[in-house]
């Protein structure tokens, strides 16, 4: 009885927060030019005792010109349905040179298991700090994952709040979200939609699995993101690469 209230309870928070992320949707897409990065949307299915080492590319294109950002970092999950990942991140700078630019804490915990709840659903908490100046960022989100049938939907509802001697405090919001069609488990085409207050960008992704073992298994992702916020140019490339055993 206690789970079907569970269940309950859940299917009626995703369809609360459906309602909220279109409100959401349709306020952030009358706005202008943003100054985001376009990131990977999270699953919450979490290995016990997993390990991984991943990689990720971002290649933005504006009127100002070309922004390239590289992150790597390593993961391990020291108990069931909880993670812990590392990152170290460089930016191109002024010179067309790649150099140091934040270093990053992130943790991952499940709710019960794959499977078990009307959706699958974790939490996200970020610490960020940059390497050329005193800022910092703090993230909490909420991550969701539901099937239907041989197609996907994830969603990242994340709140952070950015601090520090070299910028003013703020409390920013952001949504991404991913609809995917398993295909096949190496080709899984999809739509991506990334928003905040001062951007809204979608475009086609694509991603698939290669599994050497029970445990070990190559994943890779790619997306084009367009801006659609005003009449200037705004491109997005992200791809990934992530190494699980």
């Amino acid at each position: 009885m206690c789970r079907e209230h569970l269940i309950k309870l859940q299917q009626s928070l995703y369809k609360a927060f459906g309602c909220l992320l279109m409100a959401y949707v349709l306020l952030v897409s009358s706005t202008s030019h943003a100054d985001i990065v376009v990131d990977k949307v999270y699953k919450p299915n979490i290995l016990p005792f997993e390990r991984d080492v991943e990689w990720r590319l971002v290649s933005r294109q504006t009127d100002d010109g070309n922004e390239l950002f590289h992150r790597v970092g390593y993961g391990h999950a020291f108990t069931e349905g909880f993670m812990v990942e590392v990152f170290l991140s460089a930016e191109r700078d002024e010179q067309e040179n790649l150099s140091l630019a934040e270093y990053e804490v992130e943790a991952r915990w499940m709710f019960g298991e794959q499977g078990q709840y009307w959706a699958d659903t974790a939490v996200i908490f970020e610490l960020e700090k940059s390497h050329k100046v005193d800022k910092y960022k703090t993230s909490m989100g909420v991550i969701n994952e539901k099937q239907f049938g041989r197609t996907h939907l994830a969603t990242n509802l994340i709140v952070k709040y950015v601090f520090g001697q070299a910028v003013d405090s703020v409390l920013e919001s952001e949504f991404r979200m991913q609809y995917r069609y398993r295909l096949r488990q190496a080709f899984q085409p999809a739509l991506e939609l990334y928003a905040d207050k001062d951007f809204l960008g979608i475009g086609p992704g694509f991603m698939g699995v290669k599994k050497f073992s029970p445990r070990q298994q190559l994943k890779w992702e790619l997306a084009f993101i367009k801006g659609f916020n005003g009449d200037s140019k705004d491109h997005t490339l992200r791809a990934g690469l992530q190494w699980s055993f």
